[in-house]
C-alpha cells in the first residue's frame, strides 16, 4: 500500500492522513507508535516498496537472453550487443545456456527440422520465460512463406511475447523490442503470472 501525492497539491500527506489510510484509530497507542516509526524512517531516508515491485524491478533489469540465431537476422542480434548500442546497459546479457536465460530471441528463418530443437531449448528455460520473434521470417515465414520446409511463424512452436518486424530488422528495432518486453514485465508483474 502506498500513499500518492494529490495532483492538485504538491505536498506530502500529513502524518494524520497517513495514519488514517493505514487504518489506525486517531489518538491510539498504535497510531503513536506508527507516527514515531514513520518519523524515524523519514529522517534516515529509507525506501519502502512491495516485494512484487522489487521482484519486477529485478527481473526487468536482468534479462539474460538465449542466443538463438538461425539466419541473417542473427547478425543484427549480435550488432545490438556491440558497443554502439550496448544492450547490456539495460541489464540484458547473452547466455549460451537455456537454464540460465529467461528470454529467447528467435532471429531468422525457422525450418521444420529446427522446430523441435527450438521447442526443446524453450522447455529447458526456467519460468517466467519470454520469447522475442525477430524478423519477417521468424514472425510469419517471410519470403519463404510458401516453402514446404519453413515454419510460418515461430509462434506455432513457442508462445511469442514481442514481435520485431523487418527484413532484416535494425538493431534499434530489437533494442526497442527489449524495452517493450521490460514494459510488459513491469505491467504484468511476476508473482501473478
Amino acid at each position: 500500500m502506498g500513499v500518492m501525492l494529490s495532483p492538485a497539491e504538491d505536498r506530502f500527506p500529513s502524518e494524520e492522513e497517513v495514519a488514517r489510510v493505514a487504518g489506525l484509530v486517531p489518538g491510539s497507542v498504535e497510531e503513536a507508535k506508527f507516527l514515531e516509526l514513520r518519523k524515524e524512517l523519514d529522517e534516515k531516508g529509507f525506501l519502502v516498496t512491495t516485494t512484487e515491485d522489487l521482484f519486477t524491478w529485478a527481473r526487468t533489469g536482468s534479462l539474460w537472453w538465449m542466443t538463438f540465431g538461425l539466419a541473417c537476422c542473427a547478425v543484427e542480434m549480435i550488432h545490438v550487443n556491440m558497443p554502439r548500442y550496448d544492450l547490456e546497459r539495460f541489464g540484458a546479457a547473452p547466455r549460451a545456456s537455456p537454464r540460465q536465460s529467461d528470454v529467447m530471441i528467435v532471429a531468422g528463418t525457422l525450418c521444420n527440422k529446427m522446430a523441435s530443437a527450438l521447442r526443446k531449448v524453450y522447455d529447458q528455460m526456467s519460468e517466467p520465460r519470454y520469447v522475442i520473434s525477430m524478423g519477417s521470417c521468424a514472425n510469419g515465414g517471410g519470403y519463404y512463406h510458401y516453402s514446404y520446409s519453413v515454419v510460418r511463424g515461430c509462434d506455432r512452436i513457442v508462445p511469442v511475447d514481442i514481435y520485431v518486424p523487418g527484413c532484416p530488422p535494425t538493431a534499434e528495432a530489437l533494442l526497442y523490442g527489449i524495452m517493450q518486453l521490460q514494459r510488459k514485465i513491469r505491467r504484468e508483474g511476476t508473482l501473478d503470472r
